[in-house]
């Protein structure tokens, strides 16, 4: 009877309201959830016949039902944070974690970056599922395997010093010297600075330079430098007294550019460190040593009117360091900064993609996972292939717009309430049906 059609009709109305109520209530329970993604009912009418049988007459529909619950994946907004760990995607893709809460270790996805590091080391989220990443070899060099980022990697080995640069500039009007005398360095040079030096163990070893005019002649001028540290850090030697680790020529034209620069001595054996450690002084490009480089003579040491000054000390060695910070990159490479001022590349985090990301789903904290719908992963770097760059020291909102949500409430009611009118109608009418029999 078309009385109990209308009731069941009413009924599917409540229904599909109250469901589509609780969708919205869970975006606004959500509003500030990192990484959450709004979703919305979608509502679609119930056949009331079949559609075999042809009648002349033919009832209504059966009511509506909540066919499905659809993601709304646009991006929300970015906050910036204190931490560099805190990651967000700005783009397309997810953060891929790896977690063994639910009692198997299974792969998941998010867009919820709030990271950090736990005690071994590995980049986890708030309920500890594990970062993926590659991981980077001793030299940074990335090895393309998905697994646990990890970035307590120790410490940075010493590296001993095999090159020295050095950019100054000598005074073109200083007297040429009497001669240098190492035991009266300071006194027989025109100028000197300093520059520390490290063995192999990673001792710095503090080494001065002192640069004497030798000669000064129709075609422009020489000069003496000569490295010197204490004897008491050479294999050997005495403390106390000056010892000469390196030494050479600079000749420079009219012009005040360096012309020639050559070397001597440069072999040093620091004590309880690697014996015979070379060590090469560079002074610039000069015009005639380095002709090969197309040198100027002009953009390292030069000889003008003025007076002498450093103008940069560049050396390569360091001493051992353990790392004290993390930094990431837009394409998720993460660098280790380490305390001896070193950089050096940990791994990289990866984002994935799907060719159906609708397919994608739910799981809670933030998390969805894989389907046949889905598709497989695309996984890979982040900031290539359609995949989002990454954001450190930031974290993406929930893309809920409040405005919208107390609207669907609004509408959400008002078909409650209308429903619930249909229902109340057609117990009326039935009402009136059974008192006709009295």
């Amino acid at each position: 009877m078309s009385i109990l059609r209308s009731l069941n009709i009413g009924v599917s109305g409540l229904r599909s309201n109250s469901e589509a109520l609780s969708i919205t209530g869970d975006n606004i329970a959500n509003v500030n959830t990192v990484g959450f993604k709004r979703q919305r009912g979608v509502f679609q009418d119930m056949l009331g016949r079949s559609i075999t049988t042809f009648e002349a007459v033919q009832a209504g529909g059966a009511g509506s039902r909540l066919a499905h619950v659809e993601q709304m994946w646009a991006q929300g907004a970015l906050v910036t944070t204190d931490s560099p760990t805190d990651l967000a995607i700005q783009g397309d893709g997810f953060f891929v974690v790896e977690s063994s809460l639910a009692g198997g270790n299974a792969r998941y996805y998010t867009r919820a970056g709030q990271f950090h590091v736990d005690n071994e080391g590995r980049i986890v989220n708030t309920e500890g599922a594990r970062l993926q990443g590659y991981t980077a070899d001793a030299s940074g060099v990335m090895i393309p395997v998905v697994g646990d980022l990890v970035v307590n990697q120790g410490t940075v080995p010493a590296s001993m010093t095999t090159e020295v640069r050095l950019a100054v500039n000598l005074n073109s009007d200083d007297a040429v010297s009497p001669g240098f005398v190492l035991a009266d360095a300071a006194g027989t040079s025109n100028f000197s600075n300093n520059v520390t030096l490290y063995d192999s163990l990673g001792n710095g070893h503090e080494a001065t330079v002192y640069y004497e005019k030798q000669l000064e002649g129709a075609t422009g001028a020489t000069w003496g430098w000569h490295a010197v540290v204490d004897g008491g850090e050479i294999t050997g030697q005495v403390a106390g007294t000056p010892f000469e680790i390196a030494s050479g020529t600079l000749t420079f034209d009219l012009n005040g550019a360096l012309d020639t620069e050559t070397t001597a001595l440069n072999t040093v054996n620091f004590l309880n460190a690697t014996q015979n450690q070379v060590i090469n002084f560079d002074f610039g490009t000069s015009i005639t040593t380095d002709i090969a480089d197309l040198g100027t003579g002009l953009d390292g040491t030069t000889q003008f009117s003025a007076p002498e000054s450093t103008v940069a000390i560049q050396q390569n060695g360091y001493t051992a360091g353990a790392i004290a910070g993390i930094s990431i990159g837009q394409d998720g490479t993460v660098l280790g900064i380490f305390s001896n001022g070193q950089e050096r590349a940990l791994g990289q985090v990866v984002t994935a993609d799907f060719a159906n990301v609708n397919g994608l789903d739910r799981t809670g904290d933030g998390l969805w996972i894989q389907t046949l719908e889905s598709g497989e992963a695309l996984i890979g770097t982040a900031d290539a292939a359609g995949r989002g760059a990454i954001i450190s020291g930031a974290l993406e909102q929930a893309n809920v717009d409040l405005g919208t949500e107390f609207v669907n409430l609004i509408t959400y009611q008002r078909g409650f309430q209308a429903n619930s009118r249909v229902i109340t109608t057609a117990d009326e009418m039935y009402g009136e049906l059974v008192n006709i029999k009295r």
